[in-house]
């Protein structure tokens, strides 16, 4: 479970949220809304324990993250607003690098099957720097199933996807819930996801 307790964050003085509360457990889908500017990135990094809170904790399974950080980590896959794989890489070497960053027990076929749902199998060895930038963006969403984590937290997943690759990744969202998982994500994109909770910031 992730308890966010009283949670509350500025910026040079500037109050950007106060004492947010949050609970989820196994299972739970949870989506961060509100305008540009309103937090939702920032919440996100504060989680991550990237940025520092003003007041409040955050706890996982019972223990504060900040004494326990590398635990934590150890069950979280983070996928950032802007691209974290190796543009002079090739698919298939970003690939390589986060399953052994991971110690991922996915197969070879079984990452083969993966890259196939996301239409990229055709662009194994071509450098990251030479695909779209929806591409990209489903390079960075492959990281969900290859790293096998718990909790995902995500920072506008659906932007630079077509109707198809949606669809994919609300699918992917509904299995790993079903598996237990847990999934906060900021985006203005509005999915149709079963069971989605709302978040909103002002």
């Amino acid at each position: 479970m992730l308890l966010i307790n009283n949670l509350s964050f500025f910026r040079d003085n500037n109050l950007i949220f106060e004492n947010l509360n949050l609970s989820l457990g196994n299972g739970q889908i949870t989506q961060i809304r509100g305008k540009n500017g309103s937090g939702k990135t920032t919440f996100l990094k504060v989680i991550l324990n990237l940025l520092t809170s003003k007041t409040g904790e955050i706890f996982w399974e019972g223990q504060n993250v900040k004494k326990n950080i590398f635990n934590f980590y150890n069950q979280i896959t983070y996928i950032a607003d802007h691209n974290t794989s190796s543009r002079k890489l090739s698919v298939l070497d970003n690939i390589k690098f986060w399953k052994g960053l991971s110690s991922s027990n996915l197969t070879d076929d079984e990452t083969l099957l993966l890259l196939e749902t996301f239409n990229l199998k055709k662009y194994l060895d071509i450098e990251t720097m030479y695909l779209s930038s929806g591409e990209v963006k489903k390079l960075e969403l492959l990281r969900l199933i290859l790293e096998q984590k718990k909790l995902w937290l995500l920072d506008e997943p659906y932007n630079h996807l077509d109707d198809l690759s949606i669809e994919i990744l609300n699918q992917t969202f509904l299995d790993h819930i079903n598996n237990n998982g847990i999934i906060l994500f900021a985006s203005h994109y509005n999915p149709v996801v079963d069971n989605l909770e709302i978040l909103e910031f002002n």
